[in-house]
């Protein structure tokens, strides 16, 4: 069986293993539905709700939403703008995406972002609003006030890599300084009488920063390809003072995701929430298993799942390439609701804007390494040297190549030295 084979069987596996429990359900006599069950196992958050700007934790889509937000080690495609600041400097290709997500009842957000990169700068922007109908009746069932609630974010981020060689993905940093606003209508007051400025008084914006960084390396890594295969991250999203007389959710993350075969990547984060305001007020952890495989070149799928006190989901979605174009939809299953054939749906957009000239550099490079490789199992010592330093002038993080030319000047060296010994002998 080969790697892409193993891969999808993998995959199907796991969206099996993921649906198990609500396939049995209903075999449980003690619980209605599986959120129950699950509510039982891992409880109610009695903190859940102390912070403030919930579209803060609410995600556009994309391939993150697939994988159940277990992404911040990830970070391979424009998702990363909500998951890890240091994220755009690693990026292959540049993107600008759309996002619609449905979320509860009639609220939904809509979402764009664009990130690019020049060398090893890494820079993107995004924004996101939330809105959803906000009606209000008095005691006569006469509708008093109407509109609605909406949220907003904008970010702005900027990241860098250092290290970066051809053994070692580098060193990621990366800040995303982040505005967020809530606009609410009138509501009444104790007398079923608008107030006049009462939306206004819960209206607010604030200013706040997520600090990332992300690390790529190999490890026990089974296939040849120039791609680390593992990656690390540590996050604090939303770092600012409280709104309102309330904390901001604050939250920090720690990530590992790991690629046995080329097709396929697993991906973990844990998340430990924290209340700036009051610690003790902090939710409890909560963590997210995610996996993703390329089925081919033109088709992906993902599923994950995400266990969070009296709020876990789990989602399943697949990406379709169309050239420069791919189309991801996701469908979650939130468990804080009963299960219903249709939970929730995300629909993501992304193009694809190129590379900047990258992967022809790349190409280069490698043509220069192994036109150097030949002439050297030729003997000709200098003309590999040659092909390998313009190797480096192109690229100077192609360790290879300067092993090659190091070689090459230590035989140089070697060589001296045996023939001065002869000339001391005559």
């Amino acid at each position: 069986m080969n790697y892409r084979k193993k891969a999808v069987f993998l995959a199907v596996c796991l969206i099996f293993c993921f649906h198990i429990p609500f396939l049995t359900a209903d075999s449980h006599d003690n619980y209605g539905n599986f959120a129950d069950y699950l509510n039982d196992i891992y409880g109610i958050d009695d903190n859940a709700g102390l912070t403030t700007f919930p579209i803060l934790n609410i995600p556009m889509g994309g391939r993150s939403e697939g994988m159940a937000s277990a992404f911040t080690a990830v970070s391979d495609d424009i998702s990363f703008i909500e998951y890890n600041p240091a994220g755009s400097s690693m990026l292959e290709r540049s993107e600008f995406a759309f996002f619609h997500n449905n979320w509860i009842a009639d609220s939904k957000i809509e979402g764009f972002a664009y990130a690019t990169r020049f060398g090893d700068l890494g820079l993107a922007a995004g924004a996101k609003w939330l809105y959803t109908p906000f009606t209000e009746y008095n005691y006569y069932a006469e509708r008093v006030s109407n509109g609605y609630f909406s949220e907003g974010a904008a970010i702005l981020n900027a990241s860098y890599n250092i290290f970066q060689g051809y053994y070692f993905g580098g060193l990621s940093l990366g800040i995303s300084l982040k505005g967020a606003f809530r606009i609410m209508p009138d509501y009444t007051s104790d007398t079923d009488i608008i107030t006049g400025g009462s939306g206004l008084a819960q209206s607010a914006v604030m200013g706040m920063a997520d600090v990332g960084i992300l690390t790529r390396f190999n490890f026990l890594k089974p296939y040849v390809a120039r791609e680390k295969n593992a990656s690390a991250a540590l996050v604090i999203k939303n770092l600012g003072p409280p709104v309102l007389g309330e904390s901001l959710p604050t939250v920090a993350s720690a990530a590992i995701s790991y690629k046995p075969i080329r097709p396929l990547v697993f991906a973990f984060d844990f998340y430990m929430p924290l209340n700036m305001m009051d610690f003790d007020l902090s939710e409890n952890p909560y963590f997210a298993f995610g996996t993703a495989v390329n089925v081919a070149k033109f088709l992906s799928i993902r599923a994950g799942v995400q266990i969070k006190s009296g709020g876990s989901r789990v989602t399943i979605g697949s990406a379709v390439n169309f050239n420069k174009i791919s189309v991801d939809i996701n469908y979650t299953l939130d468990l804080l609701t009963q299960l219903q054939p249709l939970n929730r749906v995300s629909l993501g957009m992304r193009l694809d804007l190129g590379d900047g000239g990258r992967q022809e550099k790349a190409n280069k490079v490698n043509e220069l390494y192994l036109l150097g490789l030949d002439a050297f199992s030729q003997g000709n010592y200098s003309e590999a040297k040659d092909y390998w330093q313009s190797a480096l002038k192109l690229d100077p993080t192609f360790e290879p190549a300067q092993e090659g030319i190091d070689m090459i000047n230590k035989r140089q060296r070697l060589q001296n030295q045996v023939e001065d010994l002869f000339k001391l002998d005559l």
